[in-house]
């Protein structure tokens, strides 16, 4: 079998942003090649079992066009504490230049969970994006899988 080498889109390397706090911590990547960015907490709050919450970051960035940016949980925050985020993966458009807030939800059934500022909350990631119009049909080719959803494949 021959090996193929995988080339890579290009891809934008700056993300413009605006500390809108003096105290806001900027993302920050833990690992050279990472897809997400952590995303810092910019106040307290407390989420006792079950209760939902927002918390402001204190940033705010101009996601490039064609890109959107996905808002997704940390796996540690979520695994270690049962915290994660009840909009998950939030949407943040390329026009929306207000502050990132993260929308948290304390799954513990048990513990309440302390956010405090410079917490890692949440984690940033681009991905690109293709917008289509809409063209309305009268029917699809057919498909192997057809109509076939949830469970249609036997697991």
């Amino acid at each position: 079998m021959e090996a193929h080498a995988i080339t890579r889109p290009e891809v934008e390397s700056t993300l413009r942003f605006k500390k809108l706090h003096p105290d806001a911590v900027v993302p920050t990547r833990a690992h050279d090649g990472d897809a997400g960015c952590d995303i810092y907490a910019r106040e307290s709050l407390t989420l006792r079992p079950g209760e939902r919450g927002r918390v402001g970051t204190g940033i705010a960035v101009a996601i490039p066009e064609g890109h959107a940016g996905m808002v997704l949980p940390r796996s540690g925050l979520a695994h270690k504490h049962g915290v994660t985020l009840t909009n998950s993966p939030g949407l943040i458009d390329a026009g929306y230049r207000g502050e990132l807030m993260v929308l948290l939800v304390n799954t513990d059934r048990d513990d309440a969970y302390t956010v405090n500022p410079g917490d890692r909350i949440a984690q940033l990631v681009l991905v690109p994006f293709s917008a289509p119009n809409w063209t309305e049909v009268e029917d699809f080719e057919d498909t192997t899988r057809g109509e076939g959803g949830f469970g249609s494949s036997g697991f």
